[in-house]
């Protein structure tokens, strides 16, 4: 088997897998706690987890990170903003006051919102043939380059960041880490590795994006 055949059934493996597991609302996983690992390190202020699944990261921000004073936890996802919201009301450990609004990437925001602006976004290249017929695709999908998702949030992140503000984004390898930084360049953000790990067939980092 070449290595590029391997890497694409792992891909659909992982897509099937997910969607045994839940086919509605993105469950925590090794990513979603890379992200919040970040979080920990460089949140601060009023912060936003753009895609936030179950809102497990925003609940463990909210119990863990002082230095961030508010949390907004949104998702294009009817079914996650439900369980977010479900997550967050139930959570005894919280701290920290967290709201979930419904919405695109960062339609919903106003200009210079939010000290920290986070993302994890789905990443998993995907053939345009296949049919986008449930939530968990949608949260996995990132077109067939990947970075389908990633590019239209890079593209508003400026407007919704404070002066100083920072994103926080986390890149897989299987969406092409050289290709989203040079985008982010273009973009006008300089960006720095927070955390990074290795798996079989993939890499994962978050990245802080400052706006130069």
């Amino acid at each position: 088997m070449t290595n590029e055949k391997a890497h694409t059934d792992t891909i659909d493996s992982t897509l099937a897998e997910r969607r045994k597991i839940e086919t509605t609302v993105y469950q925590p996983a090794e990513d979603s706690a890379l992200l919040a690992d970040a979080i920990h390190e460089q949140g601060r202020g009023r912060l936003l987890e753009v895609g936030t699944g179950s809102g497990w990261v925003a609940t463990t921000t909210a119990a863990d990170v002082d230095a961030v004073t508010e949390i907004v936890a949104s998702d294009l996802n009817p079914h996650a903003c439900h369980a977010a919201a479900q997550r967050a009301a139930s959570s005894d450990d919280t701290t920290t006051p967290v709201s979930v609004i419904q919405g695109d990437l960062l339609t919903p925001f106003d200009a210079n919102s939010f000290e920290t602006v986070a993302f994890n976004p789905p990443y998993l290249p995907t053939d345009p043939d296949v049919e986008w017929d449930d939530w968990m695709e949608h949260a996995l999908s990132g077109g067939p380059s990947g970075r389908e998702v990633i590019v239209p949030f890079i593209d508003s992140l400026n407007r919704v960041l404070a002066p100083d503000g920072i994103g926080l984004v986390l890149v897989s390898s299987l969406a092409g880490y050289e290709e989203v930084t040079r985008y982010i360049e273009t973009a006008g953000f300089e960006h720095s590795v927070v955390i990074e790990e290795s798996y079989p067939f993939e890499t994962l980092s978050v990245l802080t994006l400052r706006q130069q």
